[in-house]
């Protein structure tokens, strides 16, 4: 859902809140955390410039704008999983992330995502977020 609600947010101007909210009334089931999905999507908002940043600096031979616009939210969504959620394992973010990709992507989705994932988590600082551990 919450690649859902990043995918439209990409072609339609709402409100993070409302484009929750209508996904969230729309397909409320029991099984639906609307609190982890309004997590998500508002994490990745509101750190969009710093998460393009890392994706950038992890993708040298793809810009974001020419990468398929559900590889991108789900790198995005990733990105912010490893970086910024210590209680979601960078490994099961990657796993699921692949699937997302094998499921809503291209046919090369899962690899692409499992290749610069792998290279967000294997460079220096690549799990602490922007700015920890530097003086305020």
């Amino acid at each position: 859902m919450a690649l859902q609600i990043l995918y439209q947010m990409d072609f339609v101007e709402l409100s993070p809140k409302k484009a929750i909210d209508v996904f969230c009334d729309s397909f409320a089931t029991a099984d639906l955390d609307c609190e982890f999905i309004a997590r998500l999507v508002t994490g990745v908002l509101e750190n969009m410039e710093a998460i393009d940043k890392i994706l950038s600096g992890i993708s040298s031979k793809w810009r974001l704008d020419r990468m398929c616009t559900t590889d991108r939210n789900i790198l995005r969504m990733s990105t912010f999983e490893i970086r910024y959620c210590e209680d979601i394992p960078p490994k099961a973010t990657i796993s699921e992330a692949v699937e997302i990709g094998k499921r809503f992507g291209t046919e090369e989705s899962g690899a692409f995502i499992n290749g610069l994932l792998h290279n967000l988590i294997t460079q220096a600082g690549g799990l602490s977020p922007p700015g920890a551990g530097e003086d305020s």
